[in-house]
């Protein structure tokens, strides 16, 4: 019997990125492996990715664990650095940078470097997060072009506030600013992450940079824009056993607050996971859990250790069944809608009780 064990398919990876390049076939690919993986392990999926041309990190303490670790591709650190001092530091191990703000550029032309940096200048296109407005660009260009820091030629970079809505207007907005600002400039440019990849075909440019869909989950909410409609299959599966299967009568009440009552003679099933090892204690009752093949409905609050489901009457689970939270079978998506967040917070969440095996 196991408690809470993620099942990391390295198989799966490399179907999703077979998948993405298939998609985009004429952009280099930068994989995005930031919040340790996106919960799946950051050196591990780093070495399971011989195929990315570049990983994409948020901190420099992301990019140099990959350094440590063996991974000697580019590695780019997607919110930028944080202090000149940080500087030397892209220099030894070769880092790359986004710049998306006058301190940064300040800071390049201000220290001395034993070489320049990869710089990718980010262009606020209508997000309105991080990055040089449209009218600071040319400034931001010609400074960087000047500065004997930064290696030739810079790229350039900006990011979608709602590409996964294709209802709205924004992001063809987006699109249309930065092409006319990047407009025959030398660089690469990258614009699509993992909706753009799907849905935004003419943002592929130079560099792709999937993130959660390289997971086999879906930056979407509709049914038909699945990760399974992709042709993209769940990487993590999150698992844990029953621990305990016991009758309860009708009109008894399960767990704190006594939030489920029963509404006949059922059996319950205790499952060893909970907010401990990163499962939402927000989730409600009926959000969906898979036991022996059928989705069951969850029965009362999360605690710590714990979750509770109604097996059914008539059921024949025993303890020691497999109970799969999310992943093949039950998409992370799924299990999202049903708590009223997202599958990126699911994966991401996950504690370091919970074991990580790669298969």
């Amino acid at each position: 019997m196991k408690a809470a064990t993620a099942y990391i398919n390295t198989q799966a990876l490399t179907h999703n990125i077979s998948q993405l390049r298939a998609k985009a076939p004429n952009s280099k690919l930068l994989a995005v492996v930031k919040a340790n993986g996106y919960g799946h392990g950051l050196a591990h999926v780093a070495r399971h990715l011989p195929d990315a041309d570049g990983f994409g990190v948020a901190r420099i303490e992301e990019a140099l664990t990959l350094r440590v670790k063996g991974i000697v591709k580019p590695v780019l650190l997607l919110e930028g650095f944080y202090a000149a001092s940080d500087l030397p530091v892209l220099v030894t191990n070769n880092i790359h940078t986004v710049v998306h703000s006058v301190e940064q550029l300040e800071a390049l032309e201000q220290t001395e470097l034993d070489a320049p940096v990869v710089v990718w200048l980010k262009i606020d296109t209508g997000m309105h997060r991080l990055g040089v407005r449209p009218e600071q660009y040319t400034e931001f260009v010609d400074r960087l072009h000047a500065c004997d820091n930064v290696a030739k030629p810079l790229r350039y970079m900006s990011h979608f506030g709602c590409a996964d809505d294709m209802e709205s207007i924004v992001t063809e907005q987006q699109i249309d600013t930065f092409m006319t600002l990047t407009d025959g400039c030398r660089g690469e440019r990258s614009l699509a992450a993992s909706a753009g990849i799907l849905a935004w075909p003419q943002s592929q440019l130079e560099w792709i940079r999937p993130g959660i869909i390289m997971y086999g989950v879906s930056p979407f909410t509709e049914p038909e824009r699945s990760a399974e409609a992709f042709n993209m299959k769940p990487v993590m599966t999150l698992t844990s056993s029953l621990i305990a299967v016991r009758d309860v009568k009708k009109g008894e009440s399960v767990g704190y607050g006594g939030i489920w009552t029963s509404q006949r003679d059922t059996k319950i099933g205790v499952i060893a996971i909970g907010y401990g090892d990163g499962y939402p204690r927000s989730a409600p009752n009926g959000t969906p859990i898979l036991v022996n093949g059928r989705i069951v409905p969850m029965a009362g609050r999360v605690s710590m250790d714990m979750l509770t489901v109604d097996l059914g009457p008539n059921c024949t689970d025993k303890v020691g069944d497999e109970a799969i939270l999310w992943g093949e079978g039950l998409p992370a998506e799924v299990v999202a809608e049903h708590i009223g967040t997202i599958a990126y917070e699911l994966v991401t969440k996950l504690t370091s009780r919970v074991a990580m095996t790669y298969v």
